[in-house]
C-alpha cells in the first residue's frame, strides 16, 4: 500500500519551503506556489479508497468473484477470469483490488450456500453508490420479487412509477454490479422470455438459477 505523508510531515516540509520563499521569489509567486503545494499535498493525504475480494472456486455456474468496499458488497462477477475481475474492480471502484478471505469471504461464503441450495436470503450490506439514483430505485425494486416468482420490465417500470420506462428498466439492471444477491434474473421480457442478461454464461445462467429457485419447470 502507498506510504501517504502525515500531517506532521506536510507541515514541516510546508516550513522549510516557506523559509527558501523569503530569499527566492516575490509574494505573489510564493503565495501561487504555496496555494499549489498545499493543494497537492492535500490530495495526497487523503485515504485510498479500499477494495478486497475473494473467490468462490466451484459452483453451480463456475468460479464466482466477489468484491467488498468499506460500504458492503459492490461486486459479484463470474464467468471471467480473476485477472480480468480485478482489473474491471480496479476500474470501476479506482482502487487497488486486495484479495482477502477475512474482509470479502462471509460474503462469499453466502453466495456459495445459495448456489448450493442452502441459503434462501442474504444479509450483506450492499454497496451501490456508484449506482444512478434510478438504477438504485430500479434494483432495490428487483430486491422485492420473492424467491421462486418473476417479474417482467414493464412490472417494474409501473412499480417504482415509471410505466413508460421499461427500457431503461432493463439497461439498469444490466449494469447491476451485484447479481445474484440483488436478483436481477428474476426480471423477463413481456412474453416470458429470458432474455437481457449481462451476467457471465448470459441467457443459460439465468435459467440456471430460476430453475435453482423454483421458478421454472
Amino acid at each position: 500500500m502507498e506510504h501517504l505523508m502525515s500531517p506532521h510531515a506536510i507541515d514541516l516540509l510546508q516550513t522549510t519551503l516557506d523559509t527558501l520563499y523569503l530569499h527566492g521569489p516575490g509574494e505573489a509567486a510564493t503565495a501561487r506556489a504555496q496555494a499549489k503545494l498545499t493543494q497537492a499535498l492535500a490530495a495526497q493525504a487523503r485515504p485510498a479508497a479500499e477494495v478486497w475480494y475473494d473467490v468462490l472456486e466451484h459452483s453451480l455456474i463456475g468460479p464466482v468473484f466477489v468484491g467488498v468496499s468499506r460500504r458492503g458488497l459492490c461486486a459479484v462477477r463470474f464467468g471471467l477470469s480473476e485477472r480480468q475481475f480485478v482489473q474491471a474492480l480496479a476500474r470501476e471502484t479506482r482502487a487497488s483490488p486486495v484479495r482477502s478471505t477475512a474482509k470479502a469471504g462471509a460474503a462469499a461464503r453466502q453466495v456459495g450456500e445459495y448456489l448450493a441450495g442452502r441459503r434462501t436470503a442474504f444479509d450483506v450490506p450492499v454497496d451501490l453508490s456508484s449506482m444512478t439514483a434510478f438504477q438504485q430505485q430500479v434494483l432495490l425494486a428487483a430486491c422485492q420479487i420473492p424467491r421462486g416468482q418473476v417479474r417482467t420490465y414493464s412490472d417494474l417500470a409501473r412499480q417504482i412509477g415509471r410505466p413508460k420506462a421499461a427500457r431503461a428498466v432493463g439497461q439498469a439492471l444490466g449494469s447491476n454490479p451485484v447479481p445474484i444477491v440483488v436478483p436481477c434474473h428474476r426480471v423477463l421480457a413481456a412474453d416470458g422470455s429470458l432474455r437481457g442478461y449481462s451476467g457471465g454464461g448470459g441467457i443459460a445462467t439465468k435459467e440456471q438459477l430460476l430453475r435453482l429457485e423454483g421458478a421454472r419447470g
